[in-house]
């Protein structure tokens, strides 16, 4: 215990001391790539320039879904019975371990079933406990509340919206062909073990949340007391009915008609092919609960609306992040260096090696299934010459996306706008978490693949 709080008192003052703002991250790690092309290949800077540029567009579609995707989490996230259940749950931890791993766990459920739902969720709940912890007299450290969240989101590219499961799930992948056909569900986010590592992974993570707490009651800070407000009534609601347009747009019947329809989509998508998943599926089944659950459109519109500044660095960063992708597949880089990485790699330690790479990786590309598209062909390769299974290969690329993103001060935006942390100041207690689940996520592939 000593060791550890060594180590992460150690780790906070670094990471506090060092650590730039998100969009400066972003800056900084177009220019390492730019020049590390320079260095591992024989691109020139003109070709360089040419697939950064390039890159920059490479991933709008993909930038729509992920920025609908916080949006219809955000919207839902503010709809009754939403946040009264947040409060209600908040309030019952009486001890600050029962807090810590009870954030742990609320983001790590929510994350699996929908990523950003989980970081919405996970940040709005951390801080529900915060204020009602403060209003009871039970002493939290907030900004490690917010660590505590944030780190559950470490398990979500093993559930319901991880991006490179459901891409090779998806008929006409691009990579169908080199994988012998597709991998469903069921051989990778719904895969025992991977279940089983997933538990695990969110009990290191609350154990570590729990040994933080400061001994030291002094350097305790709390959750101030300006709660965060959802479900208020707008303008348009609360004004004065004059107009037929203003009954109308009051109304449930209109948007509960619609909700029923998309519903009714989502249901026959399951019905007529089975558990298949994608982006897109995701999307539609969360805006059918919103729409369901709003009390009008005007509602709806506004939930909608006001998770804006949640989307936003999604579509100010995404597009360097394109750029970063841009030059990565232009110039070669990972095609020069994943080749030296597999050499080292066995039939059972392969998918432990795309695990520690797709980590690295994931730094230059915060997307799952772009750092599939960009890792995976090399790794597939090296699958088919050792015999691995190609579906721990999937997820050992997933994982090491996962893994890395509590670290990322990108995945880390919508945590800071909601809870009021600094990006930091999360980041240095996450970074023990990192450290510690390295050995669930990647021991447990390595089972998977003996065992398997």
């Amino acid at each position: 215990m000593k060791l550890l709080d060594s180590i992460s008192n150690k780790i906070v003052r670094m990471v506090d001391r060092y650590l730039p703002d998100p969009f400066v991250f972003a800056l900084l790690m177009t220019l390492v790539t730019f020049v590390l092309g320079l260095v591992v290949t024989d691109a020139g800077p003109v070709k360089m320039l040419v697939a950064w540029g390039d890159g920059l567009s490479m991933l709008l579609a993909f930038i729509a879904q992920m920025a609908l995707m916080i949006l219809f989490a955000y919207a839902l996230s503010r709809l009754e019975p939403i946040p009264t259940l947040l409060n209600k749950i908040a309030g019952l931890p009486s001890k600050p371990w029962v807090a810590y791993s009870s954030a742990t766990f609320f983001t790590g459920i929510v994350s699996l079933i929908n990523w950003p739902l989980g970081l919405i969720l996970g940040s709005l709940y951390a801080r529900a406990l915060g204020i009602a912890a403060q209003e009871k007299g039970l002493r939290l450290h907030y900004p490690l509340l917010g660590a505590a969240a944030f780190g559950g989101f470490v398990v979500w590219h093993m559930g319901y919206s991880a991006s490179a499961p459901l891409f090779v799930a998806t008929d006409g992948n691009a990579m169908q062909v080199q994988l012998g056909g597709l991998i469903p569900v069921t051989e990778t986010i719904f895969a025992g073990w991977n279940m089983l590592v997933a538990v695990v992974t969110l009990c290191m993570v609350a154990f570590t949340a729990c040994v933080l707490h400061p001994k030291d009651q002094s350097k305790i800070l709390e959750c101030d007391q300006s709660a965060y407000q959802v479900d208020a009534k707008s303008a348009v609601e609360a004004g004065e009915v004059i107009r037929p347009a203003d009954r109308l747009e009051r109304s449930r019947g209109p948007i509960f008609a619609v909700g029923s329809l998309a519903m009714a989509y989502v249901v026959h998508w399951f019905v007529t092919k089975g558990l298949v998943l994608d982006l897109n599926i995701v999307n539609w089944t969360f805006l059918a609960l919103g729409l369901l659950l709003a009390r009008s459109g005007v509602q709806y519109a506004e939930a909608f609306y006001s998770g804006a500044r949640a989307a936003a660095p999604t579509m100010l960063q995404y597009p360097l992040y394109g750029g970063i992708m841009g030059m990565m597949l232009g110039s070669g880089i990972i095609a020069a260096i994943a080749p030296a990485v597999t050499r080292i790699a066995t039939e059972n330690t392969l998918p432990v090696v795309a695990f520690l790479f797709g980590g690295l990786v994931n730094f230059f590309i915060p997307s799952g299934g772009a750092q599939w598209a960009v890792q995976g062909p090399a790794f597939i390769e090296a699958a088919n010459e050792l015999g691995t299974d190609m579906s721990l290969i999937v997820m050992g690329v997933a994982y090491g996306d996962q893994w890395t993103n509590i670290i990322h001060p990108f995945t880390a935006i919508v945590v800071v706008i909601l809870t009021g942390i600094k990006a930091r100041k999360i980041i240095a207690y996450t970074a023990v978490m990192w450290l510690v689940t390295a050995f669930p996520l990647g021991f447990g592939l390595y089972l998977a693949s003996v065992l398997g």
